[in-house]
């Protein structure tokens, strides 16, 4: 059991308490062929994303990114993680994305990308998650409910 001080000059000579264990340091993981592999989600979107060392270039569906992805912000969204961590083009992406939209699926590729890239190099971890990259927007839309026009708007009040 702990030992009782009686003063601050004993406090200062009393021997730290241990502190909590440091986090436990994480391994590289890539497959047989040298690729990390993670899944990425955002609102109904499922992405499969595979990252290996390469030239840069990002492949979704069996697409360049400029053609699935034709607006400028869905690329950048697509870059973000690169960018943070300064790894621009220096790994090639291939990616399935299924379900949701455009946006949606942008956003499930970026998730994905920052999964495997913690995965590829665990030191990049850090600075991803301070980004918030690795976190999963859980936000979905509500459904509609019955008796109203939407999720929560109701019909035009009439009062004959």
């Amino acid at each position: 059991m702990a030992t009782e001080l009686s003063s601050f000059a004993e406090l200062k000579k009393a021997p730290l308490a241990p502190s909590q264990a440091p986090a436990p340091i994480r391994e590289k993981e890539v497959d047989s062929q040298g690729r990390a592999y993670a899944t990425g989600r955002r609102k109904n979107a499922v992405a499969r994303v595979w990252v290996k060392p390469g030239t840069g270039k990002i492949t979704v569906n069996g697409r360049d990114q400029t053609v699935y992805f034709a607006r400028p912000t869905q690329q950048m969204v697509i870059q973000q993680p690169f960018d943070v961590t300064q790894r621009r083009d220096q790994f090639d992406v291939i990616a399935t994305v299924s379900g949701g939209g455009l946006s949606g699926q942008a956003g499930a590729v970026r998730h994905g990308i920052a999964q495997a890239l913690a995965k590829f190099e665990p030191g990049l971890r850090g600075a991803m998650k301070s980004s918030g990259f690795l976190t999963r927007d859980s936000r979905v839309v509500e459904r509609k409910k019955y008796g109203r026009a939407g999720a929560r708007r109701r019909f035009q009040f009439s009062k004959r």
